[in-house]
């Protein structure tokens, strides 16, 4: 766009749900969806926009056709000759509206348009300001303070790990290009959207009309200003989480000290939970000397929620800094500007006592209960996307085990967790094991070590024995006093219980 600024650019008309619904015809009758993309690109090039690399498909859309046509205007900002899409789309109609500008008789798109798929296979487009469209926060060298991206891998997390049960309401705070909201609008009777960008809210409405989503109820304002004291069964989060000295850029940047942003977010959402609701977010926290992170991260935890707070990358301060200096594209710019841009994040963090930043998903549970489960872990391992079902079967554990006393664990039944394989280790040719592990090969994809009893107690769960009456089998065949068994195997099987390995059962 010859270097003029995004937020200086008139957005399309969000209130012509006509000539939305028009061109999402135009883009479905010409293939332009994620799976068109995919096999007119190849795998290749299409993995490469992830990384906001757009020269292989700039390569895979040099010749004729309408979806190659699309692809370059709508997704890779080049111009197109008006009379190459003249019969594919309602020209009149996205010129008039906004969508696209002429000139020389050369179109080019004022938005960007992704295709995204749906989790149920539907065909979703997320609108995004020019040259957001692929790679998120990945890089995109913008300077502008109110600049709307697309989706991001941090999009992408945030949608797979909810919790997706059918609601009343739910609210996706700071809502960006409305991804989240496109998601809650799937099983949320009523979803609210809330930014404190006024561009990103028009971004919502365009997201949700081309993708032939409801309209959301779009409020402007930070935090949880904007929705008072009202109340949601499910709240969405991806902030504006980067810790940074200042708020340059709204899009990223929490405005607070530190970590105040994220902490004051989490805190205040268990007050705008309805019973049983769910809250998801994604946050960054600081790793301050004297302090262990996770006993910080507790004390964000709001009162009546049970948490599953998880560590999935730590990184330390001077590779953060690197990281979204870059974002920005400060690298490129002048080496002292540059260099004085890092001392401040340095200089920040020194006087805070800051050593590392720990990035992570916090999901809530509002119960009441009087002593609630807090679960804060670091698992930087490779994981099954979705999660939804997977964090909402962990809250139900802690719900299970809070309510299970080490005599009730004996009485009840269980079975072996689907997709568990057991994996003996120890040296070639040793007549035992020198431990057995149990390994999830799906969602947290977890492995544990359990001692033989715990390893044989697991084998045989298939729901028809309590547990008691299991421990006392096992205490026959290996010359155990049962009493004594029963009295050291309940951790185990409360363990087991709490990672997933085991699943509660009725009688």
């Amino acid at each position: 766009m010859g270097g003029v600024s995004n937020a200086s650019l008139p957005l399309p008309s969000s209130d012509r749900a006509d000539v939305a619904a028009a061109l999402r015809r135009a883009l479905l009758d010409a293939d332009f969806t994620a799976d068109g993309l995919l096999e007119l690109l190849g795998a290749s090039a299409y993995a490469a926009l992830a990384r906001s690399e757009t020269v292989p498909a700039l390569r895979a859309t040099r010749g004729d056709g309408a979806l190659a046509a699309l692809v370059r205007l709508f997704l890779l900002q080049e111009t197109v000759p008006h009379a190459r899409v003249a019969d594919v789309l309602p020209l009149d109609a996205l010129l008039e509206s906004g969508w696209l500008v002429e000139g020389d008789g050369e179109l080019r798109a004022t938005v960007d348009v992704r295709p995204y798929g749906g989790p149920g296979g539907e065909d979703w487009f997320i609108v995004s300001d020019l040259g957001c469209a692929v790679g998120g926060a990945g890089g995109i060298g913008s300077h502008d303070e109110g600049v709307v991206l697309g989706v991001g891998g941090a999009s992408t997390t945030l949608a797979g790990i909810t919790v997706r049960t059918p609601v009343d309401s739910a609210l996706d705070l700071g809502t960006g290009s409305g991804i989240q909201a496109l998601h809650a609008a799937q099983h949320a009777t009523r979803v609210t959207a809330t930014d404190l960008n006024p561009r990103a809210l028009e971004f919502t409405r365009l997201t949700l009309a081309l993708s032939g989503a409801p309209e959301a109820d779009l409020r402007e304002g930070s935090l949880f200003e904007p929705v008072g004291e009202e109340t949601y069964d499910l709240i969405v989060s991806n902030p504006p989480f980067v810790i940074s000295p200042g708020a340059r850029l709204t899009y990223r940047d929490g405005g607070m000290g530190g970590d105040d942003l994220c902490r004051t977010l989490v805190q205040e959402a268990g007050a705008r939970l309805n019973e049983g609701g769910y809250a998801h977010f994604l946050a960054n926290w600081q790793h301050v000397d004297g302090e262990e992170w996770q006993d910080r991260l507790r004390s964000w935890v709001p009162r009546g929620c049970d948490a599953w707070i998880v560590q999935r990358e730590v990184q330390d301060i001077t590779q953060y800094a690197e990281l979204w200096l870059r974002d920005a594209g400060d690298h490129r710019e002048d080496p002292e500007r540059y260099a004085a841009r890092y001392e401040a994040w340095l200089d920040e963090f020194e006087a805070r006592g800051t050593r590392a930043v720990g990035f992570g998903w916090i999901a809530l549970r509002k119960t009441g209960a009087a002593e609630p489960s807090v679960t804060v872990e670091e698992w930087p391992h490779p994981v099954e996307q979705p999660l939804g079902e997977t964090v909402r079967e962990f809250f139900d554990r802690q719900e299970y085990l809070r309510t299970h006393d080490d005599a009730a664990l004996l009485a009840a039944h269980f079975k072996l967790a689907d997709e568990v394989v057991q994996e003996q280790v120890g040296l070639p040719g040793a007549e035992d094991p020198e431990h057995v592990v149990l390994r999830q090969h799906r969602g947290m994809r977890r492995a544990t070590k359990v001692d033989t009893v715990g390893a044989g107690f697991a084998g045989v769960c298939d729901g028809s024995l309590s547990a008691g009456r299991i421990l006392d089998a096992i205490a026959q065949l290996v010359g155990e006093d049962p009493v004594l068994l029963r009295d050291r195997t309940p951790a185990q099987i409360r363990l087991l219980v709490e990672q997933g390995f085991l699943v509660p059962v009725q009688a």
